[in-house]
Formats: C-alpha cells, structure tokens, sequence
C-alpha cells in the first residue's frame, strides 16, 4: 500500500534472478555475498529445492528462532512452506478428522480473519468460536475458552486451540502471563496450541512486547515444556519485510512425537513446492544485515521509517477515530489493522435490514460508494451478537492514512446524520 520495500531484500533478489549482477560493483559487497552463497547452495532460482527447504535457509531460521526465544531451535523441527497460510492448511490436514460419527473441532478466535475460517471449512473441521474480550482490549479470557470447549463437546470432539498473536484484526499483543494461562489450559484439555505469530516484529503497544509461545512454553518447565504440542507459524509477508507476493514462511513443531514428525514430513512434501525466490527471502528476513556491514545502514534506516509509520498511524488513527461520536476503538498494540467498533442508531440498523444486509456491510458498501474507500465489516471476521466493527489497514504512507481518515470522518459525520 506504498511502503518503501527494503532494499538489501530486493537487491539480494535481483542478484540471484541475474547473476551477472553479483561482478556489478553498484551492488553492495555483502549484498552480492550473500547471492553467492544462497546460489551455491540452490544452484539457481530456477532449480527445485529440497521439498522441507533449502539447508541454508532452515539453519538461518532456526539461528533467528533461537536468537529470538534464547533457546536453541532445532532445524530438523522446522519446514518451510508456501507462506504461513498454506502451512496451516497443511497442518490441519494432518491434524482433522473430518468424517465418522465424531469430527476434529479446533477453537478460533472472535474476531478471526476470514482465510482461516474457509481453510477449516475446507478440510471438514468444526470450528469452535472463543470471543475475545473487547472491552479489555481484545484479551483472552480462559473462561471462554473453557465455555467454548464444554459447549463444543456435544457435537465434536475439540483437538486444537489457535491463537493469533499478535491479533488479526484486533491489534491485541498477549502478555507473558496470559500465555502462561493459555497454556496451562491446553495442557489440562489435552489441546494441540496452533499459535500463528506472523505479526511479531510489528509490536507498538505501550509496555507491550512480543513473546513467542515456544519460548514461554520452555520457560514454564516440566510437565509443559516437555508435553504440550506447539505449531508456530511465521511469514516474509507480514512485519518490515512485507514480501506478499513471494509467498514464503516457515513452521515450527515442538513436542511432537518422532514418527509423527516423519508423517508431517511426508505430508509436507507433497502438498507444497515452496519457491526458491521466496526461500531467498526468508533467508534475509531471519539473517539481516548487521552492524558493520556495507548495507546495514540504509537496512536499519528503512526499518525504522516503517516502524515510525505504522506507529504513527497508529496513533493519529486512534485520535480520529476516538474523537467521532459513535465509534470506539480499543487500543492497539501489534499488527497493521484497526478494527473500530459502531455504535449504529436504530435507524441504521432498520435500514440495513431492509436492504437485506448486515449494519457493518452496509456502512462498507456506502462508504465505498460515496467516498471510494475500502474497510472491511466486522461480520466478515464474527463478533458477538448486536456489535458491530470495521477493519482498516494501517501499512501505507502517513500522508495517504491521513486522506483516509479525513474522508472516514466526512463519511462518518454524514452516515450518522442520515441515521440519528
């Protein structure tokens, strides 16, 4: 959405696609570096890679992993796949059991974004709604989740408990205490923790900051370190890095069982053919330029501009939106969305109702309409019963945010006294 790409990443790619670049002395001397050895590991971009991920790769992510949690991070544990979605559907694969008398429920969370939701439709799971706390900031609460379990075993048999963290589209970052309470309560129900952490460079919130679910695990000791199962998921297209388009990222298993993993594996290889430019990618994204090398300064540069951007988004975001009479939006502290509540008249409601359609879609649609602006309602993502929410992106250049601010509030202004 306008963010300045990061250089070394796009220039470590150009240089592998065309390796004639790497005798061009414009190139960076570490930029062109790391092209060889990425190149003498693959061979070429266009060669297939070993079907878990290049060897160099798996060793720079796991060297992150470790660098991150102060745990070591085995890379026999880690497989690299067509970014951190088509990983989850992979993994549900081997995780759901979709027919016979008793199906596999998995616990999502309310709000969720609308991907996953098609992904357990798609493999025959039963998804078992959690709401999270809006009113405290997004938060999981373990009486929800318990009520939620107790209530989905009627009808499923609930195996699996997803976390996003930090939340999509909430903008919620768990503390370290709260993923303790997670935890504890997986280990007690005897559930497989989907903890998806795609979002975790991009943590802004006051006092916050981000914890892993593996690192927290290991720190909790026996009987948890060594017993609950953990998938951790992580992607080059989200965070600074943002490469969408080249559909890479990575999972981390813990606790599973050998002949299990052996099972994963081969479950793996033949549902993704992972690109070797996205491996590429990855590879930069876990070993960035350091200190003392030729790129690092403009690296570290671009880094901070983001940051600052969002950040300041962030901020100038919850200023206008909390300054609207019928709109409230909880703080938010990691990730790259706003997720607004409405406060809708009854007259709004009416309305909706009569055009056969949701307050929230309505509200979207119109303001698509008058103002040529896209959020997205909050019936996409679920929310509890009478609530009514949008989501709006907050990665693109200050300037272009502040346009879209200024246009929801005419918007705004206008909708509520069409409505009052």
């Amino acid at each position: 959405m306008g963010l300045k790409p990061l250089t070394f990443v796009r220039q470590v790619l150009a240089a592998c696609i065309y390796p004639s670049l790497l005798l061009d002395d414009s190139l960076p001397h570490d930029v062109r570096k790391r092209a060889q050895c990425l190149l003498e590991e693959c061979g070429s971009i266009g060669s297939y890679a070993p079907m878990t991920g290049i060897r160099k790769v798996l060793l720079s992510v796991s060297e992150f992993i470790t660098r991150r949690d102060g745990i070591v991070s085995n890379p026999d544990n880690i497989i690299i796949t067509s970014g951190s979605q088509h990983g989850i559907i992979v993994l549900l694969k081997l995780l759901v059991q979709s027919e016979g008398s008793v199906r596999t429920g998995v616990l999502i969370p309310v709000p969720c974004y609308i991907s996953f939701k098609k992904a357990l439709t798609a493999q025959g799971a039963v998804a078992v709604p959690y709401y999270l706390c809006e009113e405290e900031g997004w938060t999981v609460q373990i009486k929800e989740l318990r009520r939620a379990l107790h209530a989905a075993r009627g009808h499923c048999n609930p195996m699996v408990l997803y976390i996003i963290n930090p939340g999509n589209p909430s903008g919620h970052v768990q503390s370290k205490a709260s993923i303790e309470e997670v935890i504890r309560f997986a280990a007690e129900e005897r559930l497989f923790l989907m903890a998806d952490e795609v979002y975790q460079s991009i943590v802004y919130g006051n006092g916050r900051e981000f914890y892993s679910y593996k690192k927290v695990l290991s720190e909790m000791g026996s009987p948890y370190s060594n017993n609950v199962e953990l998938a951790s998921f992580h992607t080059i297209s989200k965070g600074a890095i943002g490469e969408c388009g080249l559909r890479t990222g990575y999972m981390e298993l813990v606790n599973i069982d050998p002949e299990v993993m052996q099972y994963a594996y081969s479950l793996f290889t033949i549902n993704l053919n992972v690109p070797v430019i996205g491996q590429i990618a990855l590879d930069v994204m876990a070993d960035p330029p350091q200190p003392g090398q030729p790129s690092y300064a403009l690296y570290a540069q671009v880094r901070v501009e983001i940051f600052l951007t969002l950040m300041n988004n962030v901020q100038r975001t919850l200023e206008v939106l909390t300054g609207l009479p019928g709109i409230t939006c909880q703080p938010i502290m990691g990730g790259v969305f706003a997720f607004a509540r409405l406060h809708l008249s009854e007259a709004a409601i009416k309305h909706a109702k009569e055009k056969k359609l949701k307050p929230d879609f309505l509200y979207c649609l119109r303001l698509l309409e008058d103002m040529r602006l896209f959020a997205s309602p909050g019936c996409d993502f679920g929310q509890e019963e009478g609530t009514y929410h949008i989501r709006m992106c907050l990665a693109t250049p200050e300037e272009t945010m502040e346009d879209v601010l200024q246009r929801l509030k005419s918007f705004h202004l206008r909708f509520i006294k069409e409505f009052p």
